[in-house]
């Protein structure tokens, strides 16, 4: 590998709720735009992304104009305005905007919600698969496939938020495997991030979904288990997880500055990787 820096890779997960307070009382998806612009990911993993409310649109008049996944990847367009250029320099090949693609999963009358990838780099093909346990809970997995330069292959990256039942679950971890056994190939750098809502102590979603695949999670491979991360104010649930094949993990760390608090009721996840 001729180009170390460039084969690096940082990867930040986060549930944003919507881009709403805890209590859903305030719109916080602003200060969370600020604080993903201070994590410096180069992919972002994203859950309960609105695409549309119009009743939020309507109580909150600074609501965002838009799709939540478009405002937030504005983040280094507005590094730009400020001023703030040697980051970019020193990318070189990293874009100063983030490319994009949401999955929608939960769709009702006056709006919609699901998962988000943005990445520095293009986005090759994507695609966004229904693995709903049952009508009262919409949920997709977003994979997407992405150049990263001076990486042997492609890049794979699969956004989850699974359900909150044992058995919804298994089923779901049941598709994400099948999904990656048929279209990752086995030698293809792979990422696997999200809300798993794994809230059983042995850690199911490691046992049934990442042990048969040859997949660690960058948290037990640095701390001997997944990180806490909800609720944010106080995290006493492992509910958030990185899972990669085919990488190296650096470092891996929860974020826990005082502004995460506020921003979502999930901490965010960041780790380090670079390509084997």
């Amino acid at each position: 590998m001729n180009h170390p820096q460039e084969a690096s890779l940082r990867v930040a997960t986060c549930n944003i709720h919507k881009g709403l307070s805890i209590f859903n009382q305030r719109v916080v998806i602003h200060a969370l735009r600020d604080q993903l612009r201070s994590l410096n990911a180069d992919v972002v993993f994203l859950q309960e992304v609105s695409g549309r409310n119009d009743r939020h649109a309507h109580r909150h008049g600074n609501w965002p104009g838009g799709p939540q996944h478009e405002f937030l990847a504005e983040v280094h367009r507005l590094e730009q305005e400020l001023g703030q250029e040697q980051e970019q320099e020193r990318d070189g090949a990293r874009s100063q905007t983030y490319f994009h693609v949401y999955g929608r999963n939960a769709q009702y009358g006056h709006g919609d919600h699901g998962n988000a990838i943005l990445s520095r780099f293009p986005v090759l093909r994507w695609e966004n698969q229904d693995v709903s346990a049952h009508r009262f809970e919409s949920r997709g997995l977003l994979h997407a496939e992405i150049a990263v330069p001076y990486w042997p292959g492609a890049l794979h990256c699969v956004c989850v938020h699974l359900g909150l039942t044992a058995r919804g679950r298994g089923r779901q971890l049941e598709h994400l495997r099948q999904r990656i056994e048929r279209m990752v190939p086995a030698d293809a750098p792979l990422i696997v991030a999200g809300d798993f809502n794994d809230w059983h102590w042995r850690h199911r979603a490691t046992h049934e979904f990442a042990h048969p695949l040859n997949m660690h999670e960058a948290f037990e491979s640095h701390g001997g288990r997944p990180a806490l991360s909800f609720p944010a104010l106080l995290p006493f649930l492992r509910l958030d997880r990185i899972y990669v094949r085919g990488v190296r993990v650096a470092g891996a760390q929860v974020e826990r500055a005082r502004g995460w608090r506020h921003s979502s009721d999930h901490r965010a996840l960041v780790c380090d990787v670079t390509a084997l």
